[in-house]
C-alpha cells in the first residue's frame, strides 16, 4: 500500500496573485452546492505540486472573520482529506490544476454537507 500523507502544505496552496489572476479570468466553473468551484488546468512545471487549491468565503454574506475562517477551515480539512481522489489520476495524466472553492450559501453548513459536496466536487474535477 502506498504511504499517503493527508497534509496541506504551503506548495499546496494556491497564493501567488499571478495564478489566481489567471484562474479566475481564464478559469472555467460549476457548481457543487454550497460551493461554486473554478479550476484551471496547467503545464506541471509551473506549480511546485500537483494541485494548488484556495478557499473564499465572502465578507458581503459573512461578516463576522470568525465565520468566514470557520467555513474556510472545513473546506480546506475536506479537501485534505479526499485530495488523492484527484491527485491520482492528475498524476496518470501528468497534468497541474489550480482550484478555487467559493463558498455560495448564506449559511453555515455542517462539516458533513461541505465533505458531500466536496467529494462530488472532486469527482466532476477529475472528469474534467
Amino acid at each position: 500500500m502506498i504511504d499517503r500523507r493527508h497534509t496541506l502544505s504551503k506548495e499546496e496552496r494556491l497564493s501567488w496573485k499571478r495564478h489566481i489572476d489567471l484562474l479566475f479570468a481564464e478559469g472555467r466553473s460549476f457548481i457543487s452546492f454550497p460551493l461554486r468551484v473554478v479550476y484551471l488546468p496547467v503545464e506541471e512545471k509551473e506549480l511546485p505540486s500537483r494541485v494548488a487549491i484556495m478557499a473564499s468565503v465572502p465578507k458581503k454574506k459573512f461578516k463576522r472573520a470568525n465565520k468566514r475562517n470557520l467555513i474556510k477551515r472545513q473546506i480546506r480539512e475536506s479537501y485534505r482529506i479526499h485530495k488523492y481522489d484527484l491527485i491520482d489520476p492528475l498524476q496518470e495524466k501528468g497534468t497541474s490544476m489550480l482550484v478555487a472553492f467559493l463558498y455560495v450559501d448564506k449559511e453555515i453548513r455542517s462539516f458533513a454537507e461541505i465533505e458531500k459536496s466536496m467529494i462530488k466536487a472532486l469527482k466532476a474535477l477529475k472528469d474534467k
